[in-house]
């Protein structure tokens, strides 16, 4: 009987603790748009998780009554958890059918935030991790139809210049390559150049394509915000400084750049995991931030440049796969990319891959030849770094700065959500200058308060009740907070903490329900905006609104894109020698890259080949 009862409350457990099957992977390439899209496009299918085993299976241990009991508040606890998560993942999916992107990305953040914010270890519970990780994909499946309609969550990215040219075929152009051929006389670099009819071909691309040529000025311009730093990470790995232009390949130097396709992400295409040292997590992810992500870059580079020793093969690796380099290289007896090429053993991409990127570097240290000498590259990014272990939402982070949550956000391009993540250190990037008043105003707010409240400098004319309403607060709680009393009146410059709760704090950018009669010029007049601004943040193509459509009124806060996390499940069944690494953004390749590990273990061997192809090589080119 005791048995039979102990069998009853195991299968009482499995069915209490079966949670939500999110939709894993990406929609298909015709997803439908939002608002339009037929439940299935975008919403997951509720499935069960099968259980492990049954309770009454021989030589299993007798389960005390305590010890079910125990086990039974768990399941509750961790299935109420589940709930919340499901509900706030719910209204995402309304608000995204209904078009309202910014409230859905807040809602899925909530989702995942009620997660990590549990108390509960997400990584030693089997249900607790499977679940996250289906909510993670689920809201990344959102997140890539939205992107292929260009109206994502994230900023709508400029196509890498090389992405626009890999269909484009080049004509053999003599007089160029003699003319190229006689500038690099004169061409200071550290990066061996060489002009041939593949080269020639891509300067002509960029100097007669009007896209190719807007999409390296671009490029060229955004470079200079992060110039100085790329070029220190890459004179510390011993890398040469002029391979900071394969970013101009990889994203056109957009942090944030994503490739819906294979998940490979930042300015340097990283794929979604991989032993570079770049954290990735519900909170934040590495691979968007500049600094972070160029110190992998280079540290990876050198490292296949130390294991093929010949740069040019180096960057074709980087783009198809070093497994895949070695082998061509070991079937041909070549280790000359030139030859691999004429052979036609590469892939197209790679083939355009290292050809493009010898010619930007080409290009950019002979400006004016190529029309690029009026390129005023844009402003170094410069602050001040905090490290928090404590959630602190973004807006207070611009309050106590005197800064714009849009500044915050540009500063901290990693961040997935509005907040900082809880009990885990986060380098936290603040306006240059700010570090004293950062730290003087933030002793005033609790710790534990500090993802919720807000701080206020009062400005002329400002009264109490303004502050409260305008951000969502209650007069009686400001005062309560400031030492105030009821007939106290405040003074222009005075600095208010301002209590806000968590849920009114997370209000997403504001937004318009278009009427009857509007048209955009009566929206912006409404809201004291342009119309340009109004058809910029909506990515409208003119002027005409319809009713009912939903406009932001305010510039919305893009944040780093999410992108697909494996589950446990899946991440089991890939096999060990591949893995992740470093992927053109117009790669089709992602899955035959190769771990860095495996890379390093015949790093060895692979010297030992290519010293002899080298010579090989050598003599069958001369």
């Amino acid at each position: 009987m005791a048995r039979l009862l102990l069998e009853v409350r195991r299968w009482a457990l499995v069915v209490s603790c079966a949670p939500l099957a999110m939709l894993a992977g990406c929609p298909q390439e015709k997803a439908a748009a939002p608002g339009k899209a037929p439940a299935q496009a975008t919403a997951p299918a509720i499935a069960s998780v099968p259980s492990s085993g049954s309770a009454g299976q021989a030589g299993q241990a007798v389960v005390s009554p305590a010890q079910s009991a125990d086990a039974a508040a768990k399941a509750a606890k961790v299935q109420q958890l589940i709930n919340k998560a499901e509900a706030a993942y719910r209204s995402g999916v309304d608000n995204y059918r209904a078009g309202h992107l910014d409230a859905a990305r807040l809602d899925f953040d909530s989702a995942v935030d009620l997660m990590l914010t549990s108390g509960m270890d997400l990584k030693t519970d089997p249900q607790l991790t499977d679940e996250f990780d289906h909510l993670l994909n689920a809201v990344n499946s959102l997140e890539m139809t939205a992107l292929k309609q260009g109206n994502g969550f994230s900023p709508v990215l400029e196509a890498a210049p090389l992405d626009a040219a890999n269909e484009v075929t080049f004509p053999a152009n003599a007089a160029l390559t003699a003319k190229v051929t006689a500038e690099l006389k004169t061409t200071q670099s550290d990066f061996p150049l060489v002009i041939n009819d593949y080269v020639a071909g891509f300067i002509s691309y960029f100097s007669n394509s009007a896209a190719g040529h807007a999409h390296l000025l671009r490029s060229l311009e955004r470079a200079g915000k992060y110039k100085e730093m790329i070029a220190k990470n890459l004179r510390d790995q011993g890398v040469p400084q002029d391979l900071i232009y394969l970013a101009v390949a990889e994203s056109g130097f957009q942090p944030q750049a994503l490739n819906a396709r294979s998940g490979a992400g930042g300015m340097w295409q990283f794929m979604p995991t991989g032993a570079y040292g770049l954290a990735r997590n519900g909170w934040f992810d590495e691979r968007f931030d500049p600094q972070k992500s160029s110190i992998a870059y280079a540290k990876y580079m050198k490292t296949l440049y130390n294991q093929f020793g010949d740069w040019y093969l180096a960057m074709a690796a980087y783009d198809w796969g070093p497994g895949n380099v070695q082998r061509a290289v070991m079937r041909t007896g070549y280790a000359d990319f030139w030859e691999l090429y004429r052979r036609n053993v590469l892939p197209g991409e790679t083939k355009n891959y290292v050809p493009g990127i010898i010619a930007a570097i080409i290009m950019a240290k002979n400006p004016e030849q190529y029309g690029l000498d009026k390129v005023v590259p844009d402003a170094a990014v410069v602050s001040d770094t905090v490290t928090v272990d404590y959630a602190i939402d973004l807006r207070l982070v611009a309050d106590v700065t005197n800064s714009s949550l849009l500044e915050i956000v540009a500063l901290n391009p990693s961040l997935l959500r509005m907040t900082t993540p809880r009990d885990m250190s986060f380098d936290l990037h603040i306006p240059a200058g700010t570090l004293d008043v950062f730290a003087t105003r933030i002793k005033e707010i609790p710790e534990d308060k500090r993802a919720s409240w807000r701080f206020h400098v009062v400005r002329g004319g400002e009264t109490l009740d303004g502050i409260a309403t305008a951000l969502h607060a209650h007069t009686s709680d400001i005062a309560k907070a400031n030492g105030l009393k009821a007939d106290d009146g405040i003074d222009t410059g005075d600095e208010l903490v301002v209590p806000v709760a968590g849920a009114v704090a997370s209000a997403g950018p504001q937004r318009y329900a278009v009427r009857r009669g509007d048209t955009l010029i009566t929206v912006a007049d409404r809201f004291g905006v342009s119309v340009e601004e109004l058809r910029r943040w909506n990515h409208l193509s003119s002027n005409v609104v319809k009713p009912g459509n939903s406009l932001a009124v305010v510039e919305p806060v893009k944040l780093a894109p999410v992108t697909h996390v494996r589950s446990k499940a899946a991440r089991g069944k890939k096999s060990s020698h591949v893995a992740a690494v470093p992927v053109h953004a117009a790669s089709s390749y992602a899955g035959t890259k190769h771990t860095l590990s495996n890379s390093n273990s015949s790093s060895t061997a692979t010297k030992k080949s290519l010293a002899t192809t080298k010579q090989k090589s050598t003599s069958k080119t001369k």
